[in-house]
């Protein structure tokens, strides 16, 4: 006797998890890709390097990439990774910014803006990567501040964050990682702050 197929009811469960999974291996892939840039120049590194270090399967990339010109471009953006930083009020912004350094580094072990500190940085891929920051990061922080010298307060706003990301996930800190991120927050936000929002005159 044949098996009768019945439609799917509202009872029945999501394909969630496959989404989840689809999500986490381009994660994966993604964090592979940043690693090798990382340390090796774009046109060293092929699509089997990224596949064994993030455990899938090169078709794999192409078929959520594309090819490998598409997904180092999406590894050399800022843009997904600056709207996360920056995804707060302007008065709150520098405990925000503060405490999602913190947090990428504690529980994903990386922040993504940090790899332009540690990326190779010459040829083409480097200017793409500093022009990238640049546009993507600090002059997008830089147009939403008011008052003089926008564009100096937000470098030096976005370097002081960088230099508590290096301390905190490449030098390891250890009294640094031994607080609470609360209290480095409390410390540190401040320090951001004053050049999002220089006290007046």
């Amino acid at each position: 006797m044949r098996a009768v197929s019945t439609p799917p009811t509202a009872s029945d469960p999501a394909p969630a998890p496959a989404r989840r999974d689809a999500e986490a291996t381009k994660a994966a892939i993604l964090r592979s890709a940043r690693y090798l840039l990382a340390r090796h120049a774009h046109t060293d590194i092929t699509l089997k390097d990224v596949a064994e270090r993030a455990g899938v399967s090169p078709p794999l990339i192409l078929k959520y990439f594309g090819n490998k010109d598409t997904l180092f471009a999406r590894v050399m953006s800022f843009e997904t990774d600056a709207a996360a930083l920056l995804d707060a009020p302007l008065p709150e912004l520098g405990r925000h910014m503060v405490r999602h350094v913190l947090e990428s580094q504690s529980e994903r072990g990386a922040d993504p803006l940090l790899r332009i500190a540690f990326a190779p940085l010459h040829g083409e891929q480097g200017d793409i990567l500093r022009t990238n920051f640049r546009t993507q990061v600090t002059e997008h922080l830089a147009a939403r501040l008011t008052g003089p010298d926008a564009g100096l307060r937000a470098e030096l706003a976005v370097g002081t964050l960088l230099g508590l990301g290096v301390m905190y996930g490449i030098a390891r800190g250890r009294h640094l990682r031994a607080s609470a991120v609360e209290d480095i927050v409390d410390r540190y936000a401040p320090l951001v702050q004053v050049q999002l929002t220089p006290p007046a005159d």
